[in-house]
């Protein structure tokens, strides 16, 4: 088998996790990463046992794919020069701070015939799976997307750093324009919103309600989807799916089998095929956009609401870089 020379932008949280995954995965072979803090750089280049460096320009010449886990402000000019080189990509989401620059990543990919990923890990949640395909025409989507304060993705708001996720599951249920957004959500920690509730109302008929927390005391990954007679509830976090279902003696509930299996793992092996196999990733840049641009107009409509907060001060001005996402 060919394995794939893959890199990692980013040691965080989440990059640090990326690292390890491919360090197990047969497909790939970890030779490098870059990470611009120097403490975590000398630690990682020693528990991961590869090159890393500070400029990630030293891995063009050496990496076939590469994953980018660091701050969102950054994603677009990392991207764009690891496309220019025609290396592939899978970007964390959100894809990048706007749709000019999405915009922009999107025709580099197109004329470097290069793959480019988004990560949208819920894609590849194993219960989410199990349920796609069974959903037909929901009419109503609930969803709670909920967790303590971490300290990490400072850069953005709940809306882009949670809700996104829910975002690109529910335009992809609907399967509709979107024809209404309202909104609304505070600032508890941070200087963006820490909670958010979004109703999104589709051409088809189709509402979804959308809340998301990061100053939760517990952590909740769910989603509940109605349609005709039925309606399925899914647990991300406990990959757990269960169908009620309407008959003659009442509502009956089953639980629906699940292959569980580690869904950031799935990601990057799914990642790995597309290189290996020149396919279209499950989540491309197509459908990242669709995301980043409903999450965007939820976003103005939450901060339109605050009179008091200038556009100068309007946080979506004031991002600001830190080392490494999550």
């Amino acid at each position: 088998m060919h394995k794939i020379k893959v890199g990692v932008v980013g040691l965080g949280y989440l990059g640090r996790i990326h690292a390890q995954i491919y360090r197990k995965l047969p497909q790939a072979d970890l030779v490098g990463f870059a990470e611009i803090n120097q403490i975590r750089l000398k630690q990682q280049s020693d528990e991961l046992r590869v090159a890393g460096f500070a400029d990630y320009s030293r891995l063009f010449d050496k990496v076939e794919a590469v994953s980018i886990a660091t701050p969102t402000i950054t994603h677009y000019k990392i991207a764009a020069d690891f496309l220019k080189h025609q290396i592939p990509i899978l970007v964390e989401k959100p894809f990048t701070a706007t749709l000019t620059q999405a915009d922009k990543l999107i025709k580099l990919a197109k004329k470097g015939n290069s793959i480019l990923q988004v990560g949208h890990v819920e894609r590849f949640n194993s219960a989410f799976i199990a349920v796609q395909k069974i959903i037909q025409n929901p009419r109503f989507i609930e969803c709670h997307r909920l967790s303590p304060f971490s300290g990490r993705s400072q850069d953005i708001g709940v809306v882009l750093d949670l809700m996104i996720h829910d975002i690109d599951i529910i335009l992809g249920l609907a399967k509709s324009p979107v024809k209404r957004i309202e909104a609304t959500g505070i600032n508890v920690i941070t200087h963006f919103e820490d909670i958010a509730n979004a109703r999104i109302t589709f051409e088809n008929g189709c509402v979804a309600n959308l809340t998301a927390s990061r100053v939760s005391e517990e952590a909740m990954r769910k989603i509940r989807i109605f349609f005709k007679n039925t309606y399925i509830s899914l647990d991300y976090k406990g990959a757990q799916a269960h169908l009620y279902k309407k008959t003659p003696q009442g509502l009956i509930r089953c639980e629906l089998p699940i292959e569980k299996e580690p869904p950031l793992e799935k990601e990057l092996r799914s990642f790995l095929e597309c290189v290996l196999q020149k396919r279209k990733p499950v989540i491309g840049p197509k459908e990242a956009t669709a995301a980043l641009s409903c999450a965007l107009k939820i976003q103005k409509k939450i901060w339109k609401r605050k009179s008091s907060l200038s556009p100068a001060k309007h946080p979506q001005s004031n991002m600001r870089q830190i080392s490494s996402k999550r």
